[in-house]
């Protein structure tokens, strides 16, 4: 079948989006704060015990995150003055209250991001999904004193249902369509596509490459560098992604605060959220 949920739209042939101040380069970092059910294979560093259960090895080096990786990162983001957007298990609430208190204390941005990072909606029928993805926002809503926005899939799954439930429920962008440099409308009345990566993400790089902390620094200045060159007549955005089980491994620590101070001081940037970017374009793109 076709793709009905959005149309082609070359990004040479739109209307300039204006940032805030003059920014050319809308920057915001997408941290996923999730939590694995321990008896069901995920993300995994060494998968020869994938499929075990439990799985002492691929789960103990996830839950490193939540533990100890988060508490780092906050460090970082703080010392340059970097709101995170949060993409949130619902399930963290329960698990992690702590981490809720933190980043409530730090205004972040809190972005629905399925229950659990072991559990994807893609399969599920219609009024078993509108229940299921309620029952995600409203257990948001109440534990972070604010509805989400914005939704991120768990590995970014989706049915062919989801922006429609999801606007229905108050939402207003989606992030699971990583194919554009700008926001850009859905065809589903009020829900835009905010972009986000998934090459420039600590999985991606330090888990499916195997990169070094030098390269993740390289990557992100020579991402920044494009993006500002072809933002001289229309703003762009750049996601950073990170996992704080990845990321904030001891001995890759540094290489993330020297990424985030190199994007911090460079001129041009609008430090800021998901959310943020995704009201900004749809106060100012009417008509596009």
């Amino acid at each position: 079948m076709d793709n009905e949920l959005f149309d082609y739209s070359p990004i040479v042939g739109r209307e300039p989006i204006h940032w805030p101040g003059g920014a050319r380069i809308a920057f915001y970092v997408g941290l996923n704060v999730e939590h694995y059910q321990v008896d069901r294979p995920s993300t995994s560093i060494f998968p020869g015990t994938a499929g075990l259960a439990p799985d002492p090895l691929n789960y103990g080096w996830r839950d490193y995150g939540p533990r100890v990786g988060i508490w780092r990162l906050m460090e970082s983001l703080d010392r340059h003055g970097i709101r995170a957007s949060v993409m949130l298990n619902s399930a963290v609430t329960a698990h992690y209250p702590q981490i809720i208190e933190a980043g409530r204390a730090r205004d972040w941005a809190w972005i629905a991001h399925g229950r659990d990072n072991s559990t994807f909606q893609a399969d599920m029928a219609p009024e078993e999904e509108r229940a299921f993805l309620k029952e995600v926002v409203e257990t948001i809503e109440k534990a972070t004193g604010r509805r989400p926005r914005g939704w991120l899939g768990p590995a970014l799954t989706e049915t062919f249902r989801t922006p429609q439930i999801l606007a229905e429920l108050g939402l207003r962008y989606v992030l699971d369509w990583s194919n554009d440099d700008q926001p850009y409308p859905l065809n589903v009345p009020g829900m835009l596509s905010v972009p986000y990566s998934i090459e420039v993400n600590d999985i991606s790089l330090f888990v499916g490459k195997s990169l070094s902390g030098p390269d993740f620094v390289q990557i992100v200045k020579d991402q920044l560098e494009q993006l500002y060159e072809d933002s001289a007549d229309s703003g762009r955005v750049m996601s950073l992604v990170l996992h704080p089980f990845v990321i904030s491994q001891p001995f890759r620590h540094k290489y993330l605060d020297q990424a985030l101070e190199h994007v911090a001081q460079h001129p041009g940037v609008w430090l800021t959220t998901s959310d943020e970017i995704a009201e900004h374009y749809a106060r100012t793109a009417s008509g596009r």
